[in-house]
């Protein structure tokens, strides 16, 4: 699949140089942490000269950020139309908590990288907000009431940033996230 970058749109060398550093990022993650990941190693793995990383990601936040924007992006929509609206909601936030719950540096690194300041971090943002709106919307049907659909994303993000401070594990926050959604919808 070929995403349109944050920066601009890209040719197809472009945006296989994109992709290349994306899944350079969650090598060095694996290997180095957040702490340790710098758009200069990362254009070292991917073979391209950071001066050329640099013209796609601003900042290693920006890099961690799209890899999270590309999975969810890329993530199929969990709206199983043989399930309740509740069912649907808890299909959509599990699915989502679990993009990255197998590789918890990754998982860190994005609470980290979606928290920064950087312009180009907080355009994905948004466009990750709003997917997540979209979805949650499309789980719980026709008209949903905007007070549930905002306690639902305020779950989620407070919920992401709880499993990111360490307290807990994202499968963890998973299960928690249906337990709290019943509440707010049962």
């Amino acid at each position: 699949m070929n995403f349109e970058s944050t920066r601009r749109r890209l040719t197809e060398k472009q945006a296989d140089t994109v992709e290349r550093l994306t899944k350079a990022a969650v090598e060095v993650l694996r290997t180095e942490g957040f702490a340790g990941l710098t758009v200069r190693s990362v254009a070292g793995l991917a073979g391209v000269a950071p001066a050329t990383a640099y013209t796609y990601f601003s900042s290693k936040e920006h890099l961690v950020a799209e890899v999270f924007w590309r999975r969810l992006a890329a993530s199929p929509e969990e709206a199983d139309a043989g399930l309740d609206r509740t069912g649907r909601v808890v299909a959509v936030l599990r699915h989502i908590a679990l993009l990255v719950a197998d590789e918890p540096e990754l998982a860190g690194a994005v609470t980290s990288a979606l928290l920064g300041r950087d312009p180009d971090v907080e355009h994905l943002r948004t466009r990750i907000g709003i997917e997540i709106r979209q979805r949650l919307a499309d789980a719980l049907g026709s008209n949903p009431d905007p007070d549930v659909l905002e306690a639902l994303e305020l779950l989620y993000a407070g919920g992401l940033v709880r499993a990111g401070m360490g307290y807990g594990s994202y499968t963890e926050f998973a299960d928690r996230l249906e337990t709290s959604a019943k509440l707010i919808l049962e």
